[in-house]
């Protein structure tokens, strides 16, 4: 069967630079099936999920819906249901939890205040608390959005369930569906793309030793694209995998190329050139789609600089 991802992968098309971005991450549990668009399309109430879609708009917070890997009865629930909500930016990194009976409570969050990292409207709006279990392992499986999703994210949460990996959950949107199997780490807000479940065990211990892995991985959510490119470029140019030990501190230029200057918690600085360029030959970036030629992020130079070049 000839899809997305396997064109993908026959191309060695490169994952760096493609990850979702979003500051914080607000997540929702949802049983039962999704749509396309699953906060109009599932068991949520669609006048709840317009109202969420509205409510995160330009607030750097992104909300998905989440459930436990395996079989989903086509059943609404009353149920209580979890919650989550992660911010990613380095120095202020943390995961929230909660529990709700109804997710119309969620509409009451103060969300420019989560998108700028503040967890106290997350506290007392729904009670939460710091998140103290396992990282959380949210694996794309929505097929309505992309069958490679489907075919390939839902084998591997299971896999990672039935092997007793805590914190795992399907997901409905981490956008790239060509990098199939996508999964999302969280608190970092880490993705990788093609993942297999030994490599995604590896991310989470390295996750609660707070290191980064950074084979596969596409970037970190907390970042632009270009930002992404050139963090990761750092990454391994320096050897550098405590989670938080890096930072963006400004980006020059517009597209399709870029200086990123990505800064130490020592105080040393790089400066990073990124190009957009564009993968060929063509391939579809989802299944069913037209040919095309996705925009990859090259790294064209990495120079580390002093304070002086900077101020200067």
């Amino acid at each position: 069967m000839s899809t997305c991802s396997n064109v993908s992968r026959e191309l060695d098309e490169p994952v760096a630079g493609t990850a979702a971005t979003a500051r914080t991450w607000l997540l929702l549990e949802q049983p039962g099936p999704w749509g396309a668009k699953a906060l109009t399309s599932s068991h949520l109430d669609p006048a709840l999920g317009r109202a969420l879609e509205a409510a995160v708009r330009d607030s750097g917070v992104r909300i998905a819906l989440v459930r436990r890997p395996g079989r989903h009865a086509d059943r609404r629930t009353t149920a209580a249901r979890r919650v989550y909500a992660a911010h990613t930016v380095p120095g202020n990194v943390w995961l929230r939890s909660a529990t709700v009976t109804d997710p119309e409570r969620l509409l009451d969050l103060d969300f420019t205040a989560l998108g700028g990292g503040e967890p106290e409207t997350f506290a007392t709006t729904l009670g939460g608390r710091p998140h103290r279990g396992a990282p959380l392992a949210l694996v794309c499986t929505n097929g309505k959005r992309d069958r490679c999703c489907a075919l390939l994210g839902r084998p591997l949460a299971a896999e990672l369930a039935a092997s007793g990996v805590e914190g795992v959950w399907e997901v409905t949107h981490l956008g790239g569906h060509r990098f199939s199997p996508t999964v999302l780490v969280l608190p970092y807000g880490y993705a990788y793309g093609r993942a297999e479940a030994h490599a995604v065990k590896e991310v989470l211990h390295g996750v609660q030793e707070g290191r980064i892995v950074v084979e596969g991985c596409r970037g970190g959510s907390a970042w632009e694209r270009p930002e992404q490119a050139a963090e990761l470029a750092v990454r391994r140019t320096v050897g550098e995998y405590a989670a938080e030990a890096l930072r963006v501190l400004r980006t020059d230029g517009t597209a399709p190329r870029w200086v990123v200057t990505v800064a130490h918690a020592d105080g040393r600085r790089w400066r990073v050139e990124v190009a957009r360029g564009a993968s060929l030959p063509p391939r579809p970036e989802s299944c069913g789609s037209a040919l095309g030629s996705p925009a990859r992020m090259d790294v064209v130079g990495v120079r580390e600089v002093s304070l002086a070049t900077l101020s200067g």
